[in-house]
């Protein structure tokens, strides 16, 4: 593959994600990090994109892989859209009349909480303020939501001692869960140490354990882990995860989903 080509598609998935890997563009590419090192060199001499440690940045929006740092929910809403109302979707279709499930905070899981209308005699718990606001204008007698408390997040999600108690004494059929990040090494990981030690109480509370992350999730590392891989039952993301990710995902989890995508509007309102 000639430079100029190869570049060009690192340019593309740069924008599309926001951010990029070194390691993941050499897997989607077939050369070496070197070659993608000098590429990424290349294309910020250019001013095309922004060098960033490990990888290369979109120059019009920030980067969102530092372990750290944690976007509002707005600004998520908008990423991946498409891959988030897909991977939703087929989430939805696993739930049964008359469940107990878990819905995490997130904006895969509030797209989520947005496709349970044909799905009956449902109770929901959740530490997710979007998806409570959804579940609640739906007016529905045959729904119960379950708020967990605790203290919010910028991703708006409930969490801490309070959120954590709730959880001990319940026990969920099935758990949805974002993910800031997914790898081999750090396993599912979050920005936010409190909300990653809620998480683990989902997950203790639940029979199923079912994660929803687009592909742009492999390869992100949050500050702290929720659990290794193979504490998901299934992981449902979208056609962009690359074969490499795809293979260490099969490896550690019993079901990998790969969903099609999905058309609808943005949590917000705004276009994409």
């Amino acid at each position: 593959m000639l430079a100029a080509r190869r570049q060009e598609l690192i340019l593309r998935q740069v924008e599309r994600q926001g951010s990029a890997r070194v390691r993941e563009l050499s897997e989607l590419l077939g050369v070496s990090p070197m070659t993608i090192r000098r590429d990424i060199d290349a294309l910020a001499d250019d001013g095309r994109l922004a060098r960033v440690h490990g990888g290369a940045a979109a120059t019009r929006e920030p980067l969102e892989a530092a372990s750290a740092d944690e976007p509002g929910f707005a600004i998520k809403s908008r990423r991946q859209f498409v891959e988030k109302v897909g991977i939703a979707r087929r989430a939805a279709a696993m739930i049964k009349p008359g469940s107990a499930v878990g819905i995490t905070a997130g904006t895969t899981t509030a797209q989520l909480a947005g496709e349970l209308a044909d799905i009956a005699d449902l109770l929901v718990v959740t530490n997710s303020l979007a998806a409570t606001s959804i579940l609640h204008q739906s007016r529905r007698n045959d729904l119960t939501v379950l708020v967990t408390g605790g203290t919010p997040t910028p991703s708006e999600a409930l969490v801490g001692p309070m959120a954590e108690a709730a959880l001990a004494t319940l026990h969920l059929d099935q758990l949805f869960m974002g993910v800031h990040g997914m790898g081999e090494r750090a396993g599912f990981s979050s920005p936010n140490m409190l909300e990653a030690q809620t998480l683990r109480a989902f997950v203790h509370s639940a029979e199923e354990v079912v994660v929803l992350a687009d592909h742009t999730k492999w390869g992100m590392t949050g500050l702290s882990s929720i659990g290794e891989l193979s504490a998901a039952d299934i992981v449902i993301t979208d056609d962009g995860i690359s074969d490499a990710a795809l293979t260490a995902l099969e490896s550690e989890v019993e079901t990998v989903i790969v969903a099609e995508q999905g058309v609808g509007a943005p949590l917000d309102g705004s276009t994409t």
